[in-house]
């Protein structure tokens, strides 16, 4: 089997490469692609370095092609948001360009996508299903929509086998990521972690979609694995929690006194911390599976995995 992985140098793309030469110990090949890597691959694998977007490059990448490919790479959303240019350019034509050609060289291919929730955009207190319709309050969330109907429009004409997962914001990134507009969610690990005070921008109440990179980067290998899929775009399941319940159980953990000022950002709150319920029926009939509670999330939160 030849494997591929985009964004391999982002933070769920590191942790999804640690995880492969595991999970896929016979793997013939093992390539990973980003615009640049901060450090050596890991051992038994391949790091190319380039733009996706660029024809040329994507042309060698694909020889001879590769039997699975996750696709992590994107501009996150609020660096999208405020540079148009380049969101579109890597959250779509890339994209697209890639699903395209990895169709091309390897009919059939399995491709997995990494989506978002925010394809939902502005969402009520109903839970959410399977039947909730998509309406993306973000450029950002467009361009994973739009990725998503045209996966599953090859998925049914059999030149791909793909299946988009839309991930809630994972935590906790490193402190220093930026652009993400759900940064604040990682940010209270890192702050209360170290004992400093944080300004938050959204208030405690503020409900948000729970999920740590352990828990994606299995839901990233079950999808890699699941038979050609009935569904080709699943809501994951999450943990659904309030940011007050979140900042107990890292203080459980640390022993550490949350030092948080909230704030009343409502457009922020409106997009990211004001999510209903979930009905992950679906996808835990297919096997997918959430963190177990609040404590182990902040576990692996704050472990690194």
């Amino acid at each position: 089997m030849r494997i591929l992985v985009t964004g391999a140098d982002g933070f769920l793309g590191r942790g999804l490469t640690a995880a492969l030469a595991t999970a896929y110990p016979a793997a013939r090949r093992l390539v990973l692609t980003d615009r640049a890597f901060a450090g050596p691959a890991p051992s038994g694998s391949e790091a190319v370095a380039g733009d996706l977007g660029d024809q040329d490059f994507l042309r060698d990448l694909l020889e001879p092609g590769f039997d699975l490919v996750f696709h992590l790479a994107s501009v996150p959303g609020g660096l999208a948001e405020r540079e148009q240019d380049l969101g579109h350019h890597v959250n779509l034509l890339a994209p697209v360009a890639l699903a395209r050609a990895v169709a091309a060289n390897r009919p059939g291919a399995r491709f997995v996508f990494a989506s978002s929730i925010a394809v939902y955009g502005d969402l009520d207190e109903r839970p959410v299903t399977a039947e909730t319709r998509p309406a993306p309050l973000l450029t950002y969330g467009a361009h994973k929509l739009m990725m998503e109907i045209l996966l599953s429009d090859m998925t049914r004409r059999g030149t791909l086998s793909a299946i988009s997962l839309r991930f809630p914001g994972i935590v906790a990134r490193p402190i220093g990521e930026s652009g993400h507009g759900s940064a604040f969610m990682s940010q209270i690990f890192h702050r209360i972690a170290a004992g400093e005070t944080y300004d938050c921008p959204i208030p405690a109440a503020s409900t948000c979609w729970w999920m740590s990179r352990k828990a994606a980067v299995s839901t990233l290998l079950h999808a890699a694995r699941l038979a050609d899929p009935i569904q080709t775009a699943v809501q994951p399941p999450v943990l659904h929690a309030d940011l007050n319940e979140v900042c107990d159980a890292i203080c459980r953990l640390t022993g550490k006194q949350a030092r948080i000022r909230w704030g009343d950002d409502d457009n922020l709150r409106r997009i990211f911390g004001a999510m209903p319920p979930l009905d992950a029926t679906p996808a835990l009939a297919l096997g997918f599976r959430a963190d177990a509670n609040l404590d182990t999330l902040a576990k692996a939160a704050l472990s690194g995995d």
